[in-house]
């Protein structure tokens, strides 16, 4: 068994260093989407474009215009003369804010030790408009509280941020990016492996010869799982030192649980190849059976808890939700194999059954 399954081994290798141009794609590919994807997906909201309308003008007001001005959440751009030019600037899409401070701002500061201003957020984009909120409410909150224009509060509220103190939301998709990266790669690679050889003929050739259909599925997974595992180490090494993201937990166990994964990635692949009839198809099948899932429902951009339900139980097919749980905690949190043995046994029975699935499909059409 063992010289029949190192034959099919042996012919994968053949067929993916005479492709080189595959394998460059293979290693460029999630390179070149881990820069796009690191950059261009963030939830840090910088220098958002406000404007300002000070109607009373006075030392107090420019105070608080000026922690606006230094501070890198905001950059101010226009100083409407009125509030029909709020309008104005909202609706041509100027800004995305605009702070008003009123005639009696500080005179209220001063004898009631009370004063209100007032923040018109562009709302169309909810998610932002919420962001923005927050840090003008943040910046106010500051400069009122270091003019003791509040009371004390009963509870003095100190908070402290675990693992990631400066909230920098890289560090947060990097390790998401590995998960997606990973799977969409690894399930492209092998969904095309069954159905190329069924393309160029070589199939018959196989079928003649005394082999069994699990022998063969299990030679042309192989191969894959140690190149999948450089393309892991190329994605991973290429986060940690262009978007310096931490790594505060055990090598060794993340290079178990990464194979695990991939071996996980790989099933779904074969399962896809045993399915389609041609290439086209299988890349097809095996592009939109994997980078929507491990995006939408692995927890990687949204949350799973805030999910409805029917989606939180089928997340649980997406095996870039486990993934992400053990690279996520390794990684950020330092976390040790005692708690994340359980995301890898699923993956590890996933994989397995996939596996198994393939191997009796392939058997009924070579029957058939």
């Amino acid at each position: 068994m063992f010289k029949r399954i190192s034959a099919i081994i042996h012919k994968e290798v053949i067929h993916i260093l005479r492709d080189p141009r595959s394998l460059i794609i293979i290693f460029v590919m999630p390179i070149f989407m881990i820069i796009l994807f690191g950059y261009a997906i963030t939830f840090d909201v910088k220098n958002v474009q406000i404007g300002i309308l000070d109607q009373d003008r006075s030392v107090l007001s420019r105070e608080l215009i000026s922690n606006f001005s230094h501070s890198d959440y905001f950059s101010i751009i226009a100083w409407p003369a009125t509030r029909d030019d709020i309008v104005t600037l909202i609706n041509h899409r100027r800004v995305k804010a605009v702070m008003v401070i009123p005639p009696d701002f500080a005179e209220n500061i001063t004898r009631t030790k009370n004063g209100n201003v007032q923040v018109i957020v562009d709302g169309s984009n909810a998610n932002t408009a919420i962001i923005v909120r927050n840090y003008t409410s943040m910046l106010i909150n500051e400069f009122a509280f270091s003019l003791n224009a509040q009371k004390a509060l009963p509870v003095d509220i100190s908070p402290r941020i675990y693992y990631n103190p400066e909230l920098e939301s890289t560090d947060y998709i990097v390790p998401g990016l590995v998960a997606v990266l990973m799977m969409m790669i690894c399930a492209m690679l092998t969904s095309i492996t069954i159905v190329r050889e069924k393309e160029t003929g070589s199939m018959e050739q196989i079928l003649v010869s005394p082999i069994r259909s699990g022998e063969i599925i299990l030679g042309k997974v192989i191969p894959y799982i140690f190149l999948g595992f450089l393309v892991a180490c190329v994605v991973v090494g290429f986060g940690l030192v262009v978007f310096g993201v931490p790594f505060r937990g055990n090598a060794i166990f993340l290079i178990l649980f990464s194979f695990i994964y991939i071996y996980a990635s790989l099933s779904l692949g074969v399962f896809i190849s045993t399915q389609a009839s041609t290439q086209q198809v299988a890349l097809m099948l095996s592009l939109v059976g994997t980078l929507l899932p491990s995006v939408l429902l692995s927890g990687f951009v949204f949350p799973v808890f805030a999910m409805p339900s029917f989606l939180q139980v089928l997340s649980h097919l997406v095996p870039a939700r486990y993934y992400l749980t053990i690279i996520r905690g390794m990684m950020l949190k330092g976390v040790g194999p005692s708690l994340l043995w359980q995301p890898a046994l699923l993956l590890f029975i996933f994989g397995t059954l996939l596996i198994m699935i393939s191997m009796k499909r392939f058997q009924s059409k070579l029957e058939a």
